[in-house]
């Protein structure tokens, strides 16, 4: 049942440019639930992605926030190493209304389309100030 859930937002995340791994979820006993994954932060649009998640997910509408948390997650770093090899993001949703999939519908219609297609994503150059 959990798998079938996160279905959708499983296969758009294995999209995203950056994005690699394996993706965990889950989902708590009162409905809320996360996905946790690693972006490559050496990949050319990780930042981009980190933006366009924090964004969609933190601050689409400041009057109406989506009920989801997008945010870095880490095992202590003075036990283990850099972000390179430790450092994690994670979806957190607090309501058990708002589903994976609807998470999906909201990043696929705001993220560039489609989403694994490298050439819609705009990447920042030094100085860039568009």
């Amino acid at each position: 049942m959990t798998d079938d859930i996160f279905k959708p937002l499983l296969g758009f995340l294995s999209k995203v440019p950056s994005i690699t791994g394996t993706i965990g979820c889950g989902v708590s006993a009162k409905g809320e639930w996360w996905a946790k994954f690693t972006i490559d932060i050496t990949h050319p649009l990780a930042w981009n992605v980190v933006q366009e998640f924090g964004f969609v997910l933190n601050y689409l509408s400041l009057e109406e926030r989506l009920p989801t948390i997008f945010k870095p997650v880490s095992p202590p770093p003075y036990m283990n190493g850099g972000p390179q090899d430790f450092l994690s993001w994670v979806i957190e949703c607090v309501s058990s209304d708002f589903t994976p999939a609807t998470c999906t519908e909201w990043l696929e219609g705001r993220l560039p389309s489609p989403v694994d297609d490298l050439s819609q994503w705009h990447e920042e150059e030094e100085g860039d100030s568009e």
